[in-house]
Parts: C-alpha cells; sequence; structure tokens
C-alpha cells in the first residue's frame, strides 16, 4: 500500500504511475512512427505511412507500440528474437528483411536497434552500457530489387526472385557507420537515392527512441522505468485473460479459400480449429494447404499478426498492446505448409493476401463463440497495384481500400482499409507530381455493399493512365469468391481489374506502353441481418 492508499502492482509501481509510464511509453512509440513519417523521401511511407514502430525491453518483449499495421505489429517481435542472437551490443543498429529470420516479406525493411542510455557519467563507453531495450522501426520500401520493379512479382516461385534478403545484418556497428553493408544494400535495389533517404528515416526514428527513454529515466529513475516494463506486460495480460474468459469454452473451426497463387488459378484451402480454455485462446492451421509453387506461402509470424489482430477486435480494443496482450494466445501451423513455408518459398503475397483471409478464417470460427462481436467479412484483400519502370526511375505501390463488412447494428464503412492493413491512400496530386501517372477515376463503387439490415461498406473503382512504359503487377483476392454475408446478409460485390478495359487476372505482371489504363475496382462487405428488416431509420447514406 502506498502512502496515498493505492495499491502497489508486484513490480512496487502504484496504478497511478503505472498509467503515467503506460501513456509515456507508448507517446514514446507514436513518436518514433512521426519521426520516421516525417523524414521519409518515398510516397509510400510519407503519405500512405506504410510503417510501423515499436518499442521492446532487454528479453525482446515488446512494451509499446503505435499502431499503424496490424500485419507488422504481430511479427516484430520475430525480429527482435533473430537479433538477438547475434549478440548485439550497445551502438549497434542492424537492418533485416528475410521472410524466414523474422521478417514478413522482403520489401518490409525492419530496422532494429539496442537501447542503451548513458548514467550520465563521464566514464560511460559504448561497450559498458546495459542494452535495457531495443527501438524497431518497420518500413514497406517501394523497391528491394527483383524480377519486377517494386518487389511485387505476380508469378514469382522463389524468395531470390522477390529482392535482396538480408538476415540480421549490422548497419552500424558500435557505433560506426557500415558503409560496406550500406552500399551493398543500395547496389541491389532501383532508386537507390530513395532508399538511402527511408533508410535514414528509420534510423533517426530508432534514435529517437533512446532519446526520449533517456529522458524517462530522469523523470522517473532508471529502476522505476525498468519495473515499468514488467508492470504494464503484467496489467495487459491480465486484462486480455479477464476478456478470454468471458467467452465459452469450446472448440470452433471454419475454412476458406485463397484465388489461386500467381501460378494456378485452383482453390488454396485454409482451416483452422480455434480452442477457448479459461483465459487461453489456442489457434492450429493443421488441414491447411501444403506450400504452394507461388507467392501466397506466409511466414507463421505474418499468420500470428493475423490472429493477435482478430482477437484484439473480439475483446476491448483499449487494451495496452504489448507481449502481455498477446501471451494468452497460442499459434501453431504444420511446417512446410502455406502458414509455416520452407524456403525458398515465395511470401510476398502472403503477408498481403494471404494473411487478410486468415483474418476472415479466424473470424469466421470465434462467430461461433462472440457472434455479436464479428463483422460480416469485408473486401478481404489489400488489391495491390505496383508500377514501376525497369530503369528505377520511379515505382510506385499502393494498397486501395474497398468495403468494410455490416457490423451489428452498424452498416460496413465505405472505401476503407480493412483487416491487415491501415495505411492512407496516396493523395492524388502527390501521386501525379511524383510519378509519370494520371488519375483518371476515383470513386465509390455503387451497390457494392452486401444487402442487409445493415449493408455492407461500398467498395471503391481507381483508373490510372500510365505515361511512360512501365511493368504494372497486380496481387489481389475476391475476384472469384465474394466476402459473405452474417445473419441472413448478402454477399458484397467481387472485385475486378482491368487493362485497357480489358479484364486481367487477379493475380498478374505485364509490361505496358505509354498512355495504358488500369483500372482496380475493389470488393464490396458483406451485408449483416436480413434485408427485409432494414428500417426507415436504416436506409443507405
Amino acid at each position: 500500500m502506498t502512502p496515498n492508499g493505492t495499491e502497489e502492482t508486484a513490480d512496487g509501481i502504484d496504478p497511478v504511475t503505472l498509467e503515467v509510464l503506460r501513456n509515456q511509453l507508448e507517446s514514446v512509440a507514436e513518436e518514433m512512427g512521426q519521426t520516421l513519417i516525417r523524414g521519409a523521401y518515398s510516397p509510400n511511407i510519407k503519405e500512405r505511412r506504410d510503417c510501423s514502430t515499436a518499442l521492446f525491453d532487454a528479453a525482446g518483449r515488446m512494451i509499446a507500440q503505435a499502431e499503424h499495421i496490424p500485419v507488422h505489429l504481430g511479427a516484430m517481435p520475430a525480429a527482435v528474437d533473430a537479433v538477438r542472437e547475434h549478440d548485439p551490443k550497445p551502438g549497434d543498429v542492424f537492418l533485416l528483411n528475410d521472410p524466414f529470420t523474422g521478417g514478413t516479406h522482403l520489401p518490409d525493411v525492419t530496422m532494429v536497434s539496442p537501447i542503451a542510455p548513458g548514467r550520465g557519467g563521464a566514464e560511460d563507453e559504448p561497450d559498458d552500457r546495459e542494452i535495457v531495450g531495443y527501438a524497431v522501426s518497420r518500413a514497406h520500401h517501394a523497391d528491394v530489387g527483383g524480377m519486377t520493379p517494386g518487389s511485387m512479382p505476380a508469378g514469382a516461385q522463389e524468395i531470390y526472385q522477390e529482392g535482396l534478403r538480408l538476415p540480421p545484418s549490422r548497419l552500424v556497428d558500435g557505433g560506426d557507420r557500415r558503409e560496406d553493408v550500406r552500399s551493398l544494400v543500395l547496389a541491389n535495389v532501383r532508386n537507390p537515392g530513395e532508399r538511402r533517404a527511408d533508410l535514414r528515416a528509420q534510423q533517426a526514428a530508432n534514435e529517437r527512441a533512446e532519446e526520449r527513454l533517456a529522458d524517462l529515466f530522469d523523470e522517473h529513475g532508471r529502476e522505476t522505468v525498468l519495473s515499468g516494463f514488467d508492470a504494464v506486460i503484467d496489467y495487459s495480460r491480465e486484462r486480455i485473460a479477464e476478456e478470454i474468459a468471458t467467452l465459452p469454452d469450446g472448440v470452433y473451426e471454419a475454412t476458406d479459400v485463397l484465388e489461386g497463387d500467381g501460378i494456378t488459378d485452383e482453390d488454396i484451402e485454409i482451416a483452422v480449429t480455434v480452442t477457448v480454455d479459461g483465459e487461453t485462446i489456442d489457434v492450429d492451421f493443421a488441414g491447411t494447404a501444403a506450400q504452394v509453387a507461388g507467392n501466397l506461402n506466409a511466414p507463421l509470424a505474418v499468420a500470428t499478426s493475423a490472429v493477435y489482430f482478430v482477437v484484439r477486435c473480439i475483446t476491448d480494443p483499449e487494451i495496452p498492446p504489448n507481449h502481455g496482450c498477446y501471451e494468452p494466445v497460442r499459434v501453431s501451423a504444420p511446417e512446410g505448409t502455406l502458414l509455416n513455408p520452407n524456403p525458398p518459398a515465395a511470401v510476398v503475397g502472403g503477408n498481403v493476401e494471404t494473411s487478410q483471409r486468415v483474418t476472415d478464417v479466424v473470424f469466421t470460427a470465434l462467430a461461433g463463440a462472440a457472434p455479436d462481436r464479428v463483422p460480416a467479412q469485408g473486401q478481404g484483400t489489400m488489391n495491390n497495384l505496383t508500377i514501376g519502370a525497369r530503369d528505377g526511375s520511379f515505382t510506385y505501390y499502393e494498397t486501395i481500400g474497398g468495403g468494410f463488412g455490416a457490423r451489428a447494428g452498424r452498416d460496413g464503412m465505405d472505401g476503407v482499409q480493412v483487416g491487415m492493413t491501415n495505411t492512407l491512400n496516396t493523395p492524388v496530386e502527390s501521386l501525379e507530381t511524383e510519378y509519370p501517372l494520371r488519375v483518371d477515376r476515383y470513386a465509390l463503387r455503387d451497390g457494392s455493399g452486401g444487402r442487409g439490415r445493415f449493408r455492407g461498406g461500398l467498395g471503391l473503382e481507381r483508373t490510372v493512365t500510365v505515361e511512360e512504359p512501365a511493368t504494372v503487377s497486380l496481387l489481389t483476392e475476391r475476384r472469384r469468391h465474394a466476402p459473405t454475408g452474417v445473419a441472413g446478409g448478402e454477399s458484397g460485390a467481387t472485385g475486378e481489374n482491368l487493362i485497357d478495359g480489358e479484364a486481367v487476372p487477379a493475380k498478374t505482371t505485364i509490361d505496358v506502353d505509354a498512355g495504358t489504363t488500369v483500372t482496380v475496382r475493389t470488393p464490396g462487405g458483406g451485408g449483416h441481418g436480413e434485408p427485409e428488416k432494414r428500417g426507415d431509420g436504416e436506409a443507405d447514406d
């Protein structure tokens, strides 16, 4: 008991101090993100904000994260674990993107920096300081080499075709910049000047974390802050366990499919068994298809991110997202399957498309446990569009929003990112300034949301004219199987891809001439409830 009558946590921190520390630690992660966004050069990071930042303790446990991109954040712990195996020391900065060693897909480049604030003495030397945590930033770089501009090739059959593959590598060694490593990276990507600037922005973000953590040490005392790491994790663990305990115990199953892997059009099944037992959730993907020849394979860290996202959606989203929040959740998939592939499997589409289907199938399974908390299916795809010149003069990448599934009591949102991404769109003015592209149409697809007592959100239509010869890559889903409604609601519309007005496959890479138009029509969300029960006060906007 503290002098003011409040109870202390097991770590000796009173609730008021705990809440102050929790918010300050989350502010550190948020400020990292803002530093990265403001310092980046590529529109994909500075405009779309396709990046994430987080703070970890010395044991590799996530302490705080900026809530940016869901598919990034659940996978970040694997990156820290991979770096910790390489004997990090104060002053180091590690760079990695290898999906089989802590990454997700190659364009997502992760930077991990040990945090070791000095104790304020003149004797502080880099090698004498103690590592108290790690600053982590992950950003989708518009090109990391490979067989096509933008590093998102639809026809890749092995990871070597997708770009430069980096295991944890020291970009900075004990405070000394490794120009050989930086030069190696930049020699293997298109538009190296843009990549260099974005890497500098990531490093600045990580450095900001160390500065701010040092400020917290000065404000609260070193030991109080370090004890606070444990306390915030314990707090989240207790909160999420209480939420899971409200779900009925049981075994819940579901299946769904992907529409081909870019090599064949055959459906690829994802199966899940979710077991709710007291304060824990076990998610097992046994029964899922074997890894495929194309690039829809997803590392287990990506599937884990999708599961974490769903669990947060059906519990209290205000629970602080950290290691404790995810500790009661176990995720497994047999080795050699779509969700736990062996190298050298191609994986670039797994991060962006397979993750969306994992979200759908886990939501469907947990609808049996929490039907009022699970929406109808949203668009279920990121509608990845990449356009770039083979000479490296430009690479444009975008994920295009669509319909959100209707919810119990509310229509689905129109034209938004759904599920595992949370990016903004590239403003038309920025897009046309930065790239030789012209936006001819950007509009909602009228009638694309599934009918229901509450209708599904509307998809979008975007038409772009390519003003120079370029390579176009599309990685999309829900072109054949529509997002389904729930409780009697109808399915949303499927999506469609057109080049010069002619339909093209959901996953395609093609070289085009100047003047070519590319149109992406994104799916609508499913409806919720029987359409006949839609009342006058619930009419479409």
